[in-house]
C-alpha cells in the first residue's frame, strides 16, 4: 500500500496522533508525515504511505499557506491561545478596537514580507542540543535561540473584527519553518498592543490545498479506505522527469547512475526517474561533471 493522503487535520490532537490513527485505518506501519502541524491548529497534513515515506525530504521544505486568527491586546507564553497571559497592553476593548481602526495595515505588514529574522519560541518542537524547546518551556526554563531566516511571500490581513472587536484575519504565504505564532506576536508589537493566536488552519502545504483533503472521519467510514490514496509520484510531481530507457531500468533499481547528455538539467538537480511506462522508480542527483544521474532514493 503506497501513495499519499491529504488530511484536514482537526483541532485538538497532534500530527502524531494523526500518523497512528491512518496506520490502524489503514492497517499498515510505514506511515508518516511532512510539516508538523500544533495541536490547536487544523487544516492540511501530508500523510505519506508505504514506499511514498522515503520521498519526505523532497516535500518537508514546500511553501506554506496559513488564515491565522489573531487576537490584539496581550501575550501569551506559548504564543498562541493555549498558552498563559503574560502580558497586557492594558487598554479598554473599545481602545483596542480604535487603534486598529486607526492602524495603516499595509504599511505595518510591509515589514514583514520578504525575508525577515525570527526568533524559535520556547514552546516549539525545534530541538536544542538535542532537547526540544518545548520540553524546556514546560520545565520553566528558557534558552538563548538563535535568529533563523524565514521568507514571508505573503502577508495580508483577511478580515478585522472577526470573533471579537479586537482580532483580525490574516492570509499567509511563507517558507517552511516559519513560526506564526511568532509573527503573531510581533505583529501585535508593531502596533504597540502584543498579540497572540486564537486560530491558526493550514490551507495549502506545496501544491496540496485544503479543498483536497478529507478528514479522518471520512478516512475511517469509507468501506474502502485505501482508494483515498494519491499516487506516489504525486508527491514529486514537481520535480523535472528523465524517462529511463528498459534496460537502465534494473541497473537503476541497484543504484547505478545513467548518463544523460541533452543538457536539460543542472548539477545538483534533483530529478524524477521514471520507467518507459511511467513508474516512478527513482529520485536521483545530477552531476554536471561527469554527466550523469545518481540515483539517491530508490522506490523498487
Amino acid at each position: 500500500m503506497d501513495g499519499l493522503l491529504i488530511i484536514d487535520k482537526p483541532a485538538g490532537i497532534t500530527s502524531h496522533d494523526v500518523v497512528a490513527r491512518v496506520r490502524r485505518i489503514l492497517k499498515t506501519k510505514r506511515v508518516g508525515h511532512t510539516g508538523t502541524l500544533d495541536p490547536f491548529a487544523t487544516g492540511v497534513i501530508v500523510i505519506l504511505v508505504g514506499k511514498a515515506t522515503r520521498l519526505a525530504q523532497f516535500l518537508d521544505k514546500d511553501e506554506k499557506e496559513y488564515e491565522a486568527v489573531v487576537q490584539f491586546g496581550a501575550e501569551t507564553d506559548s504564543g498562541d491561545i493555549t498558552g498563559m497571559r503574560t502580558a497586557d497592553c492594558g487598554m479598554r476593548n473599545e481602545e483596542i478596537s480604535a487603534r486598529l481602526e486607526q492602524t495603516d495595515w499595509d504599511q505595518v505588514l510591509s515589514r514583514f514580507r520578504g525575508e525577515i529574522e525570527q526568533t524559535p519560541p520556547m514552546y516549539s518542537a525545534k530541538k536544542v542540543e538535542g532537547k526540544k524547546l518545548y520540553e524546556l518551556a514546560r520545565k520553566g526554563v528558557e534558552i538563548e535561540r538563535k535568529s533563523v531566516a524565514v521568507n514571508i511571500r505573503n502577508l495580508e490581513i483577511l478580515d478585522s473584527a472577526v470573533r471579537t472587536p479586537h482580532s483580525a484575519v490574516f492570509g499567509v504565504a511563507c517558507s517552511a519553518g516559519t513560526y506564526i505564532r511568532t509573527l503573531a506576536e510581533d505583529i501585535g508589537r508593531e502596533v504597540g498592543l502584543g498579540a497572540h493566536l486564537t486560530e491558526l488552519r493550514r490551507t495549502r502545504a506545496g501544491r496540496f490545498t485544503i479543498d483536497q483533503a478529507i478528514t479522518l472521519d471520512d478516512l475511517q467510514d469509507s468501506a474502502s479506505p485505501a482508494d483515498y490514496l494519491r499516487p506516489i509520484d504525486q508527491a514529486v510531481e514537481h520535480l523535472p522527469e528523465f524517462v529511463l530507457r528498459e534496460d537502465r531500468v534494473s541497473k537503476t533499481l541497484n543504484g547505478m547512475s545513467t548518463r544523460d547528455l541533452s543538457g536539460k538539467f543542472t548539477d545538483g538537480q534533483q530529478v524524477r526517474m521514471s520507467s518507459p511506462t511511467g513508474e516512478l522508480l527513482a529520485i536521483g542527483f545530477y552531476h554536471d561533471p561527469e554527466k550523469v544521474i545518481q540515483p539517491k532514493v530508490v522506490l523498487g
